[in-house]
């Protein structure tokens, strides 16, 4: 039988980790039919797009790296999490058709557990976004884009007064119950 050559990437920095130690473990267990090297990611660089001469269109379909690191020290302690009912929208935008529109579902579940009322509607994902969208200033030009954003930016203004006010008034009621 074939000895194959093998590399186990484990998404955890930790030491202790569980998902390390369960790749360890399928090094010991099939030592015989595979040849495992466990790839450290610790010292990797940041990902950034500056690095790469054809640019892909979207992060592999996903949330870039660094955004999902923020997002999770932004979360921890547990239980003290910056996010903590933090009203949220999201809007994705690239190059491509789709407009991140995988990112934007997966920062969706990551609100979702993080306690972040998120507006529903309208969804965003800005497609076909390129240099030539924005002005000298880095300000969206004239035109349908720049009328979607500022749609999105009013909605969301709108989204926040809503939380605000909803808090108040349970607020309010639970005061009046007790009193």
């Amino acid at each position: 039988m074939t000895r194959h050559k093998i590399a186990i990437v484990v998404g955890s920095l930790r030491a202790g980790s569980i998902n390390r130690k369960v790749a360890r473990s399928i090094c010991a267990f099939a030592s015989d039919k595979l040849d495992c090297e466990i790839v450290e990611i610790g010292a990797l660089p940041l990902y950034s797009q500056d690095y790469d001469q054809d640019p892909p269109p979207e992060y592999n379909r996903g949330v870039p790296g660094v955004l999902k690191n923020a997002i999770d020290v932004a979360s921890r302690p547990y239980g003290q999490s910056a996010w903590d009912k933090k009203p949220a929208a999201i809007v994705s935008a690239s190059p491509g058709a789709i407009g991140g529109f995988g990112a934007n579902h997966q920062l969706r579940q990551a609100c979702v557990f993080l306690n972040m009322p998120v507006m529903q509607q309208p969804e965003a994902y800005l497609g076909h976004v390129g240099e030539d969208s924005f002005d000298a200033d880095g300000c969206l030009k004239e035109g349908p884009l720049k009328e979607i954003v500022t749609g999105l930016a009013g909605a969301f203004a709108d989204w926040v007064d809503i939380i605000v006010r909803a808090r108040r008034l349970l607020a309010e009621d639970s005061a009046h119950a007790k009193g």
